[in-house]
């Protein structure tokens, strides 16, 4: 297939619009095509109605002005950008292989990716997809990008921190009742007001488990010249309750979309 076009500008372009603030005289390339992997977080879900997919409330490819998505940084500067949101509500990374094939039909410049909450929010702790399998799944995944769009650049999202979740929302009664009815990240969020050693532990070992992951996302992105991680800004960022759908109490809503925006395009271009 042909090498994808680029679009060769001034990324203080887009930050000048965008983000005056932290405007800076960078040079990048704005793509004109890219394609958003990863699972429900990158499809909006619960951003905009009740246990529903809102990809115009993505924070890589949406569409509204209210989360100030990739898409609409890049379209600021290159009006003819093309976004392809390729991302699965329940996906794993095991799906995400899948994912970049349609990338690589699609031949797109630019791709972001984000996955890996649905390899630790399981039934039970003992369902949590263990380390090595994360990186096979995802090693795999990344050779087919980097084999099927070598001139593509890769951004990699770190998996936000799940304990967070039972850290903002346990004393909540809404949140421990969505978190209940709906089964939701049981191997963190069972017994939310349980303080018993075991339940403690049990959460650590959870953690545990998605900072190996991103260990994982950070050692195989490294890997390629043109992919770039986040340095785990996504996992360390302190989100609040009011960053979370009142659906269900762990998606991101609007405000938490923005702000994830905010965060890792910050990331990807070193503002």
């Amino acid at each position: 297939m042909p090498t994808p076009r680029r679009t060769l500008t001034l990324l203080a372009a887009v930050t000048l619009v965008l983000a005056p603030a932290t405007a800076e005289a960078h040079a990048a390339e704005v793509p004109d095509a890219m394609a958003s992997l990863g699972d429900s977080i990158t499809r909006g879900f619960n951003a905009c109605g009740f246990f529903v997919d809102c990809t115009s409330r993505s924070w890589a490819t949406g569409s509204s002005s209210t989360v100030n998505s990739h898409y609409l940084r890049f379209r600021a500067v290159n009006p003819s950008v093309v976004a392809h949101n390729d991302a699965r509500s329940g996906a794993k990374v095991a799906d995400l292989a899948g994912q970049a094939d349609r990338a690589v039909s699609q031949g797109v410049d630019h791709v972001t990716i984000l996955i890996g909450a649905n390899d630790a929010c399981t039934s039970s702790e003992t369902g949590m997809t263990t380390v090595a399998d994360f990186e096979s799944r995802f090693r795999a995944a990344m050779q087919r990008l980097t084999t099927g769009l070598p001139e593509a650049s890769v951004f990699v999202s770190s998996i936000p921190d799940v304990k967070r979740l039972w850290e903002v929302g346990r004393n909540s009664s809404s949140a421990r009742a969505a978190w209940s009815a709906f089964s939701i990240c049981q191997s963190m969020l069972a017994a939310p007001r349980s303080t018993d050693p075991a339940d403690a532990d049990r959460r650590e070992r959870v953690r545990q488990r998605v900072s190996d992951y991103n260990a994982v996302l950070a050692r195989v992105c490294a890997e390629q010249a043109r992919c770039r991680y986040d340095g785990g800004a996504v996992f360390s960022y302190p989100f609040a309750l009011s960053h979370l759908s009142t659906w269900d109490y762990f998606h991101p809503n609007s405000s938490g979309q923005r702000l994830l925006a905010e965060i890792t395009y910050t990331a990807a271009f070193d503002l």
